[in-house]
C-alpha cells in the first residue's frame, strides 16, 4: 500500500532530537486503514446451545452479523445487510434462533432494535418503530435543529426462562420516560408491561417482571424502590435503599439472585470503594460479596442461565477477577496461566461447556479465544472435581497488525499538588524506548490524550490513538483525573463542579511530572480529547493559554449552560446528577458559574491553533457547541480548522470518516509538534468530511478536500 501513496515525513530527529543524541530510526508509519479502518473480524458471540458463532465483519465495507461453525469463521455467512453505518451492537435470542441488533441513524441515538432469524435466511425485522414522538395534540415534537424527535429503544433484560421474549425500553409515548414493552422476536409481538412515569431505570427479574425503579430526588439522592409488577393489586411503590449524591454514582443493582428474592447491589454507602453485596429484599439484610481496598467494583461475571453472581472484576492499574464460585478457580487459573493481555469472558453456552474469551494487550490487536470446560470427574471419595480446561484461539481482530512493533502501554501513578493518586498511562515509540523503562532516550513532542465522560476512566489495553499517535512520534498521556470513576467515591465526587478548575490542575500536573521526567519537550505538547476530552482541549487553551502547543478536539461543549439547556429528554429524569457535578443550570447564580467555567466565556483568551471536530446530528452535544466556539475565534483570526460530519453524531462510527478525521488531525498535529504524518492523498474523497473553516491552516488539507470551493 506504501508504494501507491505518497509518504510525507518530518525527520523526528531534525524535530525534535537534541543535538548531543544520535537518531534512532522510526519504525515505519503504520497505514492509517491498518489502524482505523473496518477490523476483519470483531465482537464474537457463542449461540446459548453452542451450536453457532456470531461476529461482526465488513460486508461490501460496512460491518454486518455473520454466523457460522464456532470452530470455523472462515465458512461464516452474512445474514444482516446493512450499507450505512454498520452494526455495533448485537446479541443471540436464549432460544438460538435469532439475533437481535442495535442501529441508529446518523448517530442521533434514536436506537431502533431489529431481529434477524438465523435460520430462515429472510431480511432483518423492525421490533420497534422510528415515527416521530408525538405531542399530546398529535404534532410531532421537534428538535431544536428542527428535526422531528424519534423514539429510542433499550434493552432492560433478557434471561433463559423466558427464551421466546426480552423486555424493551421504549420512550415513544413520552420522550423523558422509556415504558416498558415484552416484545416476542419471533412474531414481533409488543406488550405493554409497565407504564414508566418516574423512572430513569427499570430494573426486570430473571422472569422479565419489572421489579425495581431508579429515580434521583431533588436533592440529587438516587432512590431504589421496588415497583412488584407480578401482584395483580399493584402496591405503592416501597423505598428499598436511598444512596445520598456521595455514593450515587458508585452504587447500582446488577440483577438478581437466583431465588428472585435478594439482588446483588453495588454499594459504596458507609465505605470508600463500591462493593458488591448480597441484598434481601424482605429482610434488609446484606451480605459482602467482594470488595477491594483501593478500587470500586467494575464488571461482573454472571451465570447465563441463572443470573447468580460468579466472579468480580476490580482495575487498578490492570484489571483482575476476585472468583466467587470456587469451582470456577481452576479455570480462571488457566485463562491466567494462558494469556498475557487481561481478559473478559464475553459469552457463554447455557450448560457452560464452553466460554469465548476477549483478551486485550497492549501491544497488539484485540485476540478472541474459545475456552472449553471438561465435564466434571468423580474422584475415588465421591467428590467431583473438574480438570482444566483447554484455550484454542478464535481470531484476531486486526490481524494485519500482528508482527509489527506495536507501543506498549505503562501504567504510572502520578501525584496530584494536592496528593491525588493519578493513575494514568504512558506510550512511547517503540524505536525511542528500546531497553522498554517508559523513558525515551529524550525528550520528544507530547499528545495529552484526556478521555470523556468524564465519569470514566482510562485503562490498560490496545488503544487504537495510542497507537497510532506513538508510531507518529509523540508520547502518548492518558490520566484519570479527579472525577474519574472506578478509584473510590472520594476521588470521584473531588471532581465536583471542578471543569475548568482542579480537573484541569490535575491535567496540568500530568505534563509538568512528564517534563520533569524528561519525557515531553516543554515547548511541544497538545491537548487532545472527544467529549469531555473536547472541554478539557477547550478549557487548556483558554484558560492556560500560554501552556499547550495545540489542540484537537472532538465533540467538546464550549458553553456550560447551553450544554445543560440542551441534554437528550431522556436524561432529565438525572439531572440533579449533571447539576451536582457540572453546576446549576437553572438558576442565576449558577449560570454565572457554570459560564465562568465554560470555555467560550475565554475564548479572547485562546493564542494556540485549534482542530475542531463534530457530528452534526451528535445528541448530546450539539453542533451548536463548536459553531460558537469557532465563530468567536474566527471573528479574532485564530488558527482554527473545523471539520463537520453531516452523517455522524457523538464520535465517529463509519471507518471512512474516522480515517478521513486521522489524517486532517495527523497532519494538523506534525505542523504544530514536529511529528510524522501519512499523506493525506485519497483519505478524505470516501468520506463525508466537510471543512467550513481553516482549510488553509493545515498543509494539504485544501488539495485533499478537492479545490476551494469543495466540501464547504
Amino acid at each position: 500500500m506504501l508504494d501507491c501513496v505518497r509518504i510525507f515525513c518530518i525527520a523526528l530527529f531534525l524535530c525534535v532530537a537534541p543535538a548531543a543524541h544520535a537518531a534512532a530510526t522510526p519504525d515505519p508509519l503504520l497505514p492509517r486503514a491498518l489502524l482505523f479502518g473496518n477490523p476483519q473480524r470483531t465482537a464474537p458471540q457463542l449461540s446459548p446451545d453452542g451450536s453457532q458463532l456470531a461476529f461482526l465483519a465488513p460486508r461490501d465495507g460496512v460491518l454486518n452479523i455473520f454466523v457460522g461453525p464456532v470452530r470455523n469463521a472462515d465458512a461464516a455467512i452474512p445474514i444482516t445487510t446493512d450499507t450505512s453505518r454498520g452494526i455495533r451492537t448485537f446479541f443471540w435470542s436464549f432460544d438460538s434462533k435469532s439475533i437481535l441488533y442495535l442501529q441508529d441513524l446518523e448517530g442521533d441515538e434514536a436506537w431502533q432494535l431489529f431481529a434477524v432469524d438465523v435460520r430462515a435466511g429472510k431480511p432483518a425485522r423492525a421490533l420497534t418503530s422510528a415515527d416521530p414522538i408525538r405531542a399530546a395534540d398529535g404534532t410531532p415534537i421537534a428538535l431544536p435543529s428542527g428535526k422531528p424527535m424519534r423514539p429510542a429503544a433499550i434493552v432492560i433484560a433478557t434471561c433463559a426462562r423466558r427464551p421466546d421474549s426480552i423486555l424493551v425500553g421504549i420512550n415513544d409515548r413520552d420522550p423523558q420516560f422509556h415504558d416498558a414493552y415484552r416484545i416476542e422476536p419471533a412474531s414481533g409481538s409488543r406488550t405493554l408491561v409497565y407504564k414508566n412515569t418516574l423512572y430513569s431505570d427499570l430494573i426486570a427479574d430473571n422472569d422479565l417482571n419489572i421489579r425495581i425503579g431508579t429515580r434521583f430526588d431533588t436533592g440529587g439522592a438516587k432512590l431504589l424502590e421496588l415497583i412488584d409488577t407480578t401482584q395483580p393489586t399493584k402496591a405503592a411503590p416501597r423505598l428499598l435503599a436511598r444512596f445520598e449524591p456521595e455514593d450515587a454514582d458508585t452504587s447500582f443493582v446488577l440483577g438478581f439472585d437466583p431465588s428472585g428474592d435478594r439482588i446483588y447491589l453495588v454499594d459504596s454507602r458507609g465505605r470508600n470503594t463500591a462493593a458488591a453485596f448480597l441484598l434481601d429484599l424482605a429482610t434488609g439484610e446484606k451480605r459482602l460479596l467482594a470488595e477491594d481496598p483501593k478500587v470500586d467494583f467494575q464488571g461482573a461475571l454472571l451465570n447465563t442461565r441463572t443470573g447468580e453472581l460468579e466472579a468480580a472484576e476490580f482495575t487498578h492499574t490492570r484489571s483482575k477477577w476476585v472468583v466467587l464460585r470456587k469451582d470456577l478457580d481452576p479455570d480462571f487459573q488457566t485463562l491466567r496461566s494462558k494469556l498475557r493481555g487481561d481478559f473478559r469472558i464475553e459469552s457463554r453456552t447455557l450448560d457452560d461447556s464452553a466460554w469465548l474469551i476477549y483478551e486485550t494487550r497492549d501491544d497488539g490487536p484485540a485476540s478472541f479465544h474459545l475456552y472449553t470446560r471438561p465435564a466434571p470427574v468423580l474422584a475415588a471419595g465421591g467428590e467431583a472435581t473438574r480438570p482444566p480446561g483447554s484455550l484454542a484461539p478464535l481470531f484476531t481482530a486486526r490481524p494485519e497488525l500482528l508482527g509489527k512493533r506495536l507501543a506498549r502501554m505503562r501504567p504510572e501513578i502520578l501525584r496530584s499538588r494536592d496528593g491525588l493518586e493519578l493513575v494514568s498511562y504512558l506510550s512511547l515509540p517503540p524505536w525511542l524506548d528500546t531497553d522498554a523503562n517508559g523513558r525515551p532516550e529524550y525528550p520528544i513532542p507530547m499528545v495529552l490524550l484526556v478521555h470523556g465522560g468524564p465519569w470514566a476512566r482510562d485503562e490498560w489495553g490496545y488503544r487504537t490513538y495510542h497507537q497510532w499517535l506513538a508510531n507518529r512520534g509523540y508520547a502518548v498521556l492518558s490520566v484519570n483525573f479527579r472525577g474519574s470513576t472506578g478509584f473510590g467515591k472520594a476521588f470521584l465526587t473531588a471532581g465536583d463542579r471542578e471543569w475548568g478548575a482542579k480537573m484541569l490542575d490535575d491535567l496540568i500536573d500530568a505534563c509538568e511530572w512528564a517534563k520533569r521526567e524528561e519525557i515531553a519537550l516543554p515547548d511541544r505538547i497538545a491537548i487532545m480529547g472527544g467529549s469531555y476530552g473536547g472541554y478539557a482541549t477547550l478549557a487548556g487553551l483558554s484558560m492556560r493559554p500560554d501552556y499547550f502547543a495545540a489542540g484537537v478536539d472532538i465533540v467538546g461543549p464550549s458553553n456550560l449552560v447551553t450544554l445543560l439547556n440542551s441534554i437528550p429528554p431522556y436524561w432529565a429524569p438525572a439531572i440533579e446528577r449533571f447539576v451536582r457535578g457540572v453546576g446549576d443550570h437553572r438558576t442565576e447564580e449558577g449560570r454565572a458559574f457554570l459560564l465562568s467555567r465554560s470555555p467560550l466565556t475565554h475564548a479572547d483568551k485562546i493564542i494556540r491553533p485549534l482542530l475542531i471536530a463534530q457530528g452534526a446530528n451528535d445528541p448530546r452535544v450539539k453542533q451548536a457547541e463548536s459553531d460558537q466556539m469557532v465563530e468567536a475565534l474566527r471573528k479574532r483570526n485564530v488558527a482554527v480548522t473545523y471539520v463537520l460530519f453531516p452523517d455522524e453524531g457523538h464520535g465517529f462510527a463509519r471507518p471512512e470518516n474516522n480515517t478521513a478525521f486521522s489524517a486532517i488531525a495527523e497532519a494538523f498535529l506534525s505542523t504544530h509538534l514536529g511529528g510524522r504524518a501519512e499523506s493525506m492523498d485519497n483519505a478524505i474523497t470516501p468520506s463525508s468530511a466537510t471543512v467550513p473553516v481553516g482549510r488553509s491552516q493545515i498543509p494539504g488539507l485544501r488539495e485533499a478536500l478537492g479545490g476551494e470551493d469543495a466540501r464547504r
